[in-house]
Protein backbone atom coordinates (compact mmCIF):
# COMPACT_ATOMS: atom_id res chain seq x y z
CA UNK A 1 0.00 0.00 0.00
CA UNK A 2 1.36 3.48 -1.06
CA UNK A 3 2.20 5.54 1.74
CA UNK A 4 2.87 9.16 2.22
CA UNK A 5 5.80 9.87 4.28
CA UNK A 6 7.66 13.35 5.05
CA UNK A 7 11.47 12.93 5.59
CA UNK A 8 12.96 15.92 7.41
CA UNK A 9 16.63 16.42 6.28
CA UNK A 10 15.98 14.92 3.37
CA UNK A 11 18.93 16.67 1.24
CA UNK A 12 22.32 14.83 2.76
CA UNK A 13 23.00 11.46 4.12
CA UNK A 14 20.80 8.99 5.40
CA UNK A 15 17.44 10.90 5.28
CA UNK A 16 18.19 11.39 1.03
CA UNK A 17 18.54 7.75 0.97
CA UNK A 18 15.90 7.09 3.09
CA UNK A 19 13.99 9.06 0.74
CA UNK A 20 15.34 7.59 -2.59
CA UNK A 21 14.90 4.23 -1.31
CA UNK A 22 10.89 4.68 0.07
CA UNK A 23 10.12 6.80 -3.74
CA UNK A 24 11.47 3.99 -5.44
CA UNK A 25 9.19 1.51 -3.52
CA UNK A 26 6.31 3.54 -4.65
CA UNK A 27 5.60 5.52 -1.54
CA UNK A 28 4.74 9.37 -1.86
CA UNK A 29 7.56 10.89 -0.20
CA UNK A 30 7.59 14.62 1.29
CA UNK A 31 11.02 15.92 1.09
CA UNK A 32 12.22 18.60 4.09
CA UNK A 33 15.48 20.74 4.03
CA UNK A 34 17.17 23.89 5.08
CA UNK A 35 18.65 24.87 1.37
CA UNK A 36 15.65 25.68 -1.62
CA UNK A 37 19.20 24.87 -3.86
CA UNK A 38 19.36 21.33 -2.35
CA UNK A 39 16.22 20.89 -2.30
CA UNK A 40 15.65 21.36 -5.83
CA UNK A 41 18.03 18.81 -6.69
CA UNK A 42 17.12 16.40 -4.64
CA UNK A 43 14.20 16.40 -6.20
CA UNK A 44 15.46 15.80 -8.78
CA UNK A 45 17.37 13.04 -8.00
CA UNK A 46 15.28 11.34 -6.02
CA UNK A 47 12.65 11.57 -9.01
CA UNK A 48 8.56 11.17 -9.11
CA UNK A 49 7.84 14.95 -8.75
CA UNK A 50 7.63 14.75 -5.44
CA UNK A 51 6.55 17.93 -3.14
CA UNK A 52 9.61 19.69 -1.24
CA UNK A 53 9.32 21.91 2.09
CA UNK A 54 11.86 24.78 3.18
CA UNK A 55 12.37 25.28 6.87
CA UNK A 56 15.12 26.36 9.30
CA UNK A 57 14.86 23.23 12.31
CA UNK A 58 16.75 25.57 14.76
CA UNK A 59 14.00 28.51 14.16
CA UNK A 60 10.05 27.21 15.76
CA UNK A 61 8.68 29.82 13.38
CA UNK A 62 9.71 27.91 10.80
CA UNK A 63 8.52 24.22 12.36
CA UNK A 64 5.36 25.35 12.90
CA UNK A 65 4.98 27.45 9.04
CA UNK A 66 6.08 23.39 8.12
CA UNK A 67 3.33 22.33 9.76
CA UNK A 68 0.95 24.55 8.07
CA UNK A 69 2.11 24.00 5.01
CA UNK A 70 1.63 20.14 5.15
CA UNK A 71 -1.63 19.90 6.82
CA UNK A 72 -2.68 22.46 3.89
CA UNK A 73 -2.16 20.14 1.16
CA UNK A 74 -2.34 16.41 2.81
CA UNK A 75 -5.52 15.44 5.05
CA UNK A 76 -3.40 12.17 5.85
CA UNK A 77 0.17 11.59 6.86
CA UNK A 78 0.85 8.02 7.15
CA UNK A 79 4.82 8.22 8.20
CA UNK A 80 6.56 11.09 10.11
CA UNK A 81 10.29 10.59 10.19
CA UNK A 82 12.30 13.02 11.96
CA UNK A 83 15.63 12.56 10.61
CA UNK A 84 17.27 15.88 10.96
CA UNK A 85 20.03 16.25 13.09
CA UNK A 86 23.07 18.95 13.97
CA UNK A 87 26.08 17.91 15.93
CA UNK A 88 29.05 20.42 15.55
CA UNK A 89 27.89 23.41 14.60
CA UNK A 90 29.62 27.29 14.39
CA UNK A 91 27.11 28.96 16.66
CA UNK A 92 25.86 27.17 19.68
CA UNK A 93 22.72 29.57 20.10
CA UNK A 94 19.70 30.35 18.46
CA UNK A 95 18.20 33.86 17.61
CA UNK A 96 16.35 33.11 20.55
CA UNK A 97 19.24 32.32 22.92
CA UNK A 98 18.49 28.71 23.04
CA UNK A 99 20.92 25.94 22.00
CA UNK A 100 21.02 25.02 18.51
CA UNK A 101 21.96 21.45 19.17
CA UNK A 102 18.44 20.60 21.72
CA UNK A 103 16.10 23.05 18.91
CA UNK A 104 17.12 21.11 16.32
CA UNK A 105 17.36 17.77 17.37
CA UNK A 106 15.03 17.90 20.14
CA UNK A 107 12.54 20.90 20.51
CA UNK A 108 11.72 21.23 16.27
CA UNK A 109 11.05 16.93 15.74
CA UNK A 110 8.54 17.17 18.86
CA UNK A 111 6.62 20.78 17.54
CA UNK A 112 6.68 18.53 14.53
CA UNK A 113 5.18 15.50 15.21
CA UNK A 114 2.48 17.21 18.28
CA UNK A 115 1.54 19.62 15.10
CA UNK A 116 1.19 17.19 12.93
CA UNK A 117 -0.52 14.44 15.17
CA UNK A 118 -4.01 15.33 13.91
CA UNK A 119 -3.20 14.11 10.35
CA UNK A 120 -1.41 11.43 11.46
CA UNK A 121 -3.57 8.12 11.45
CA UNK A 122 -4.11 5.40 14.54
CA UNK A 123 -1.96 2.81 12.07
CA UNK A 124 0.35 5.73 11.37
CA UNK A 125 3.89 6.08 12.30
CA UNK A 126 6.58 8.28 13.79
CA UNK A 127 9.65 7.57 13.86
CA UNK A 128 12.44 9.60 15.65
CA UNK A 129 16.64 9.29 14.94
CA UNK A 130 18.20 8.73 18.19
CA UNK A 131 21.55 7.57 18.98
CA UNK A 132 23.77 5.61 20.82
CA UNK A 133 25.10 8.57 22.41
CA UNK A 134 22.95 9.77 24.84
CA UNK A 135 23.42 11.13 28.33
CA UNK A 136 20.72 12.31 30.84
CA UNK A 137 19.68 15.85 30.31
CA UNK A 138 20.98 19.45 32.09
CA UNK A 139 17.75 21.08 31.66
CA UNK A 140 19.08 24.65 32.16
CA UNK A 141 21.64 24.19 29.15
CA UNK A 142 18.61 22.80 27.03
CA UNK A 143 16.49 26.24 28.17
CA UNK A 144 19.72 28.35 26.58
CA UNK A 145 21.18 29.24 30.08
CA UNK A 146 24.55 27.21 30.44
CA UNK A 147 26.99 26.14 27.80
CA UNK A 148 27.72 22.04 26.86
CA UNK A 149 30.38 20.92 24.28
CA UNK A 150 29.37 19.82 20.96
CA UNK A 151 29.71 16.10 22.10
CA UNK A 152 27.47 16.34 25.26
CA UNK A 153 24.99 18.26 23.95
CA UNK A 154 24.05 15.95 21.03
CA UNK A 155 23.89 12.92 23.43
CA UNK A 156 21.63 15.19 26.12
CA UNK A 157 19.39 15.94 23.22
CA UNK A 158 18.99 12.41 21.44
CA UNK A 159 18.44 11.11 25.06
CA UNK A 160 15.56 14.10 25.17
CA UNK A 161 14.10 12.87 22.20
CA UNK A 162 13.99 8.81 23.36
CA UNK A 163 12.29 10.43 26.01
CA UNK A 164 9.61 11.73 24.65
CA UNK A 165 8.87 9.42 22.01
CA UNK A 166 8.30 6.85 24.81
CA UNK A 167 6.10 9.29 26.41
CA UNK A 168 3.84 10.26 23.42
CA UNK A 169 3.61 6.11 22.97
CA UNK A 170 2.14 6.55 26.51
CA UNK A 171 -0.09 9.28 25.98
CA UNK A 172 -1.35 7.83 22.52
CA UNK A 173 -1.58 3.65 23.37
CA UNK A 174 -4.03 3.19 20.51
CA UNK A 175 -1.62 4.81 17.95
CA UNK A 176 0.07 5.94 16.34
CA UNK A 177 3.20 4.27 16.95
CA UNK A 178 6.11 6.32 18.25
CA UNK A 179 9.96 4.64 17.65
CA UNK A 180 13.04 5.99 18.93
CA UNK A 181 16.09 4.67 16.24
CA UNK A 182 19.67 4.75 16.55
CA UNK A 183 20.22 4.04 13.30
CA UNK A 184 23.80 2.62 13.24
CA UNK A 185 27.06 4.20 14.95
CA UNK A 186 29.21 6.27 12.54
CA UNK A 187 27.57 6.08 9.54
CA UNK A 188 29.27 7.80 6.41
CA UNK A 189 26.84 11.01 6.98
CA UNK A 190 28.53 14.95 6.54
CA UNK A 191 27.82 15.15 10.05
CA UNK A 192 29.96 12.51 10.57
CA UNK A 193 32.68 13.30 8.21
CA UNK A 194 32.82 16.89 9.41
CA UNK A 195 32.70 15.99 13.03
CA UNK A 196 35.33 12.81 13.15
CA UNK A 197 37.46 13.65 10.00
CA UNK A 198 36.22 10.27 8.67
CA UNK A 199 34.58 8.22 5.81
CA UNK A 200 31.87 6.48 7.67
CA UNK A 201 30.04 3.34 7.60
CA UNK A 202 27.66 2.60 5.13
CA UNK A 203 24.65 4.76 4.63
CA UNK A 204 22.57 1.55 3.36
CA UNK A 205 22.87 0.43 7.12
CA UNK A 206 20.49 3.81 8.21
CA UNK A 207 18.63 4.01 5.41
CA UNK A 208 17.48 0.30 5.71
CA UNK A 209 16.70 0.17 9.16
CA UNK A 210 14.61 3.62 8.77
CA UNK A 211 12.92 2.35 5.98
CA UNK A 212 11.74 -1.16 7.98
CA UNK A 213 10.47 1.26 11.03
CA UNK A 214 8.86 3.17 8.48
CA UNK A 215 6.64 0.54 6.61
CA UNK A 216 7.41 -2.99 7.94
CA UNK A 217 5.32 -5.41 9.59
CA UNK A 218 8.41 -6.01 11.96
CA UNK A 219 7.64 -2.40 13.98
CA UNK A 220 4.29 -2.55 13.98
CA UNK A 221 4.06 -3.37 17.64
CA UNK A 222 7.10 -0.97 18.73
CA UNK A 223 5.69 1.86 20.21
CA UNK A 224 7.42 3.17 22.95
CA UNK A 225 10.40 1.58 22.23
CA UNK A 226 14.10 2.42 21.26
CA UNK A 227 15.93 0.23 18.13
CA UNK A 228 19.31 0.17 18.64
CA UNK A 229 20.94 -1.09 14.96
CA UNK A 230 24.14 -1.49 16.22
CA UNK A 231 22.78 -4.21 18.22
CA UNK A 232 20.18 -4.81 15.94
CA UNK A 233 17.15 -5.42 18.33
CA UNK A 234 14.73 -3.26 20.63
CA UNK A 235 16.88 -2.41 23.64
CA UNK A 236 16.88 -0.42 26.46
CA UNK A 237 18.34 3.44 26.17
CA UNK A 238 20.00 5.29 28.84
CA UNK A 239 18.67 4.39 32.51
CA UNK A 240 17.87 8.01 33.06
CA UNK A 241 14.80 7.99 30.38
CA UNK A 242 13.51 5.34 33.47
CA UNK A 243 13.63 7.81 35.96
CA UNK A 244 10.36 9.43 36.23
CA UNK A 245 11.29 12.80 37.83
CA UNK A 246 13.99 13.67 35.06
CA UNK A 247 11.38 12.50 32.61
CA UNK A 248 8.68 15.15 34.50
CA UNK A 249 11.05 17.47 34.56
CA UNK A 250 12.27 17.42 30.85
CA UNK A 251 8.56 16.62 29.19
CA UNK A 252 7.90 20.01 31.53
CA UNK A 253 10.75 22.08 29.78
CA UNK A 254 10.20 21.04 26.41
CA UNK A 255 6.09 21.75 26.37
CA UNK A 256 7.44 25.25 27.61
CA UNK A 257 9.73 25.92 24.89
CA UNK A 258 7.65 24.44 22.38
CA UNK A 259 4.20 26.52 23.65
CA UNK A 260 2.52 23.11 23.42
Amino acid sequence: MTKTILVTGATDGIGLLTAKTLTAEGHNVLLHGRSADKLEATAREVGGNPETYRADLSRLEDVNALVADVRAKHDTLDVLINNAGVLKVPNTQTDSGLDVRFMVNTIAPWALTVGLLPIIPKDGRVVSLSSAAQAPVNINAMLGEQQLGHNEAYAQSKLALTIWSQELAREHPDGPMFVSVNPGSLLATKMVKESYGMAGNDLRIGADILRRAAVSDEFANASGQYYDNDAGRIARPHPAAADRAHVAQLMAAIRELAGA
